[in-house]
């Protein structure tokens, strides 16, 4: 597998096929990696990384702070979730993309074409987070790190990543779970911060991730002012709320909202859709 220094975080990514390049997402929350694309949801069917390499160059990686990519301990956001993703479509040469997220990869999408607007072919949203339920879950994963940050120590958070579960898995292990645990480095030097310091970017990062309960990743005036197509393909639980994709629906411009529901969206059929929207 591929690994890239981009902006002085390693990242580990994938890029193959052919045709237009077609930017990839992951869904998973904070546990954002390559392996979702084969194994969450849909995905596990339909297996993307393979079958769509015929009519798009996928790109894919790890997100920071997921999988085998790095991490550094800051305020964290969308637009430097984003960023992150533009910095890998230079580093491969790439200039503009579909951009595909799935789940929470669906706000990321939205940050990118915000901030990179010339780089969006268009969006493809699978499931967009959203609804007060997620909103919920999503703060109180991050509520629950604070506290045992604060009862702990960050000797407690360290000792606590080794205990091999991400932060989506066990939130009390934090959002550096999965870089404490890879890189001893990056393990010493966290273990040595200020306290109070790191709680404060914690709570501000929480805050700014989780900060409504329609999707995130850009501001309404953002959404209404976005030039590229968008593929619209609504969920239906307690994470992935129905009325979430219907904002999007109502504030995108040029929205194509698919109204077929789980579960008839079968691998195949979404595999279709996709390519359908992408090839007019």
């Amino acid at each position: 597998m591929p690994t890239a220094t981009i902006d002085g975080l390693e990242v580990n990514y994938v890029a193959q096929g052919s045709g237009p390049a077609l930017l990839m997402l992951a869904p998973g929350g904070f546990d954002a990696t390559l392996e979702k694309w084969k194994t969450a949801g849909v995905w596990k069917g339909m297996q993307p990384l393979d079958t769509l390499t015929s009519d798009f160059t996928v790109i894919a990686y790890d997100r920071r702070e997921s999988g085998n990519s790095g991490g550094r301990v800051e305020p964290l956001s969308w637009r430097v979730f984003a960023d992150q993703a533009k910095h890998l479509l230079d580093h491969l040469g790439v200039r503009d993309a579909f951009v595909l997220g799935g789940c929470m990869g669906c706000s990321v999408a939205l940050a990118f074409a915000a901030r990179h607007p010339g780089a969006t072919r268009a969006l493809i949203l699978h499931w967009p987070v959203g609804g007060y339920r997620w909103k919920l879950n999503g703060s109180t994963r991050w509520e629950r790190h604070l506290r045992f940050a604060r009862e702990n120590g960050l000797n407690g958070v360290v000792k606590r990543a080794h205990e091999g579960k991400s932060f989506w898995q066990d939130p009390e292990a934090g959002p550096w779970a999965s870089v404490i645990v890879r890189d001893p480095e990056f393990a010493a030097r966290f273990q040595e911060q200020d306290l109070e310091r790191y709680c404060g970017l914690v709570a501000a990062s929480a805050r700014g991730l989780f900060d409504r309960d329609m999707p995130p990743g850009a501001e309404p005036e953002e959404m209404i002012a976005m030039k590229a197509p968008a593929l619209i393909i609504p969920g239906d639980d307690p994470a992935h709320a129905t009325s979430g994709a219907h904002y999007l629906r109502e504030l995108l411009p040029q929205p194509e909202f698919w109204p077929v529901m789980p579960p008839e969206q079968t691998p195949d059929r979404v595999r279709d859709r996709i390519l359908e929207f992408a090839h007019r």
